[in-house]
């Protein structure tokens, strides 16, 4: 699209306001919105802004940056009744319109160059499976001296909302809601209009269902997309999935562990390389059909691994999920249809244009611009420097490994334990990230610090179960 070919979509749907989205270094989108008629000299000048005011982003001494619109983000945004057009933008020094080395759009536009100068591929494509909640109600507070949550679900007898009887006897109780059917599946028209509204704006969805979770866990799973265009897709479907919860009465939360002892929300990420068409991780004949450049890819991920956890889980609530016996993987190999595994091979991938691999650790809370690059980042240095996972006990194998001696186990690589040993690991190994100057020292440091801030928040503060258990002691 060119600017005189936007300038006329936007005359041509009489949009009256522009809104301009950004991410920050916590994932979380930002806006301004300004009237349709100074569309123009934006899309040649952008729009300054403080960015000292953005969490971890600049320095006070240094906070004037400036938002440019990429013109081949725009979509009209269907949930104000004000014809507003979205921009997705890049945060940019204001002398230069430049990308700021801790934008994260900025950080996947870099990795996306990087992968091509290496001449490894000149395409890669990714699907994110999104997992959320949907609950009715949600009420929490964290205060010095009252601290608590409360969710309620409809489609769980043990969590109905208050004054909601059942009398059509639908909610469930001790079963696994896994491709629960309607009329159990009581939300199965609302993530429908999701999916609707999804596709409508660009983003080809390959399902959606009920999950594992019986107090209504859903997943939408979108088609193979191509990075870094997934990163802003990513984006667009959490806020579709929020907005139409929201326009139902509901509540949408992508928490890795909302609700204790229950089924997980993860976000798996399934990726393949391509060079001039051809998918570069296959090969027939090799283990799953999986060329070197595949295996060497795999190998940079899980040699990698206990770092990029701290862009990938990089919450606390990340850590509550990652536990044995919820199909969550706790410990860095590869295999084919293993579910326990960090980096699961799906036997039904099998033809040359569909060979690919899926890394299970992930979840909602990670910003995806720099999950993605960080994950791409550490599978080229697998293939540049062609790390074999299988020297480092990394894998494959195809059996249970929970199943395994515990000092069998004990020689497996393992994720981090906690958020702060994660930011440690990451400390310790993030050569791999600096490649190409897609992520710097300065990110990196500013990541580190947000988030042993939030470890400390947390682990600082009294635990409604501890008052349980300890208080009368």
């Amino acid at each position: 699209m060119t600017k005189k070919q936007l300038l006329d979509y936007a005359a041509e749907h009489e949009v009256k306001a522009v809104d301009l989205k950004y991410c920050g270094l916590d994932g979380r989108w930002y806006h301004i919105t300004f009237p349709t008629r100074g569309l123009e000299e934006v899309l040649e000048l952008g729009i300054p802004f403080d960015g000292s005011s953005i969490p971890g982003m600049k320095s006070v001494e240094s906070g004037d940056m400036v938002l440019m619109p990429d013109i081949s983000t725009a979509q009209i945004d269907p949930f104000y009744e004000t014809p507003t057009m979205r921009l997705i933008c890049s945060i940019c020094e204001a002398d230069t319109r430049v990308g700021v080395k801790k934008d994260p759009r900025s950080v996947a536009l870099r990795a996306h160059d990087f992968m091509l100068s290496t001449g490894i591929a000149d395409n890669s494509t990714w699907i994110p499976e999104l997992e959320f909640h949907l609950f009715d109600t949600v009420e929490f507070d964290s205060g010095e001296f009252s601290s608590g949550y409360t969710v309620s679900s409809a489609e769980s007898k043990d969590a109905l909302p208050i004054d909601y009887e059942d009398d059509d006897a639908v909610a469930q109780q001790e079963r696994k809601g896994y491709h629960m059917d309607t009329p159990f599946d009581r939300f199965y028209e609302i993530r429908q209009e999701m999916v609707d509204t999804m596709e409508a704006q660009g983003i080809k969805v390959r399902y959606h269902h009920h999950e594992v979770g019986l107090s209504s866990q859903q997943e939408i799973e979108p088609e193979l997309l191509p990075f870094p265009k997934i990163c802003d897709d990513t984006m667009v479907m959490k806020d579709v999935i929020r907005r139409t919860a929201l326009n139902y009465g509901l509540t949408a939360t992508f928490m890795p562990k909302p609700v204790y002892n229950q089924a997980g929300n993860g976000m798996h990420f399934h990726m393949m390389l391509h060079k001039r068409g051809k998918n570069i991780f296959y090969k027939k004949g090799g283990y799953a059909d999986l060329s070197n450049n595949a295996i060497w890819f795999i190998g940079g991920i899980l040699k990698h691994g206990r770092s990029l956890v701290a862009f990938t889980n990089p919450s606390t609530n990340s850590f509550k999920r990652l536990l044995p016996g919820f199909e969550a993987p706790v410990k860095l190999f590869y295999g084919l249809a293993n579910r326990s595994a960090a980096i699961r091979i799906p036997k039904y991938a099998n033809t040359p244009d569909t060979k690919r691999f899926e890394f299970r650790t992930g979840d909602g809370t990670c910003n995806p611009y720099f999950a993605m690059s960080a994950l791409l980042l550490a599978g080229l240095d697998g293939i540049i420097n062609k790390i074999d996972p299988g020297k480092y006990n990394l894998g494959p194998f195809d059996d249970n490994v929970f199943a395994w001696s515990e000092q069998k186990k004990a020689k497996l690589l393992s994720i981090p334990a906690n958020l702060k040993e994660a930011m440690e690991c990451l400390e310790k190994d993030h050569e791999y990230l600096l490649q190409g100057n897609v992520f710097n020292e300065d990110l990196i440091e500013s990541h580190i610090k947000l988030k042993m801030a939030e470890h400390e928040a947390v682990t600082n503060r009294v635990h409604p179960h501890e008052v349980q258990l300890y208080y009368n002691l």
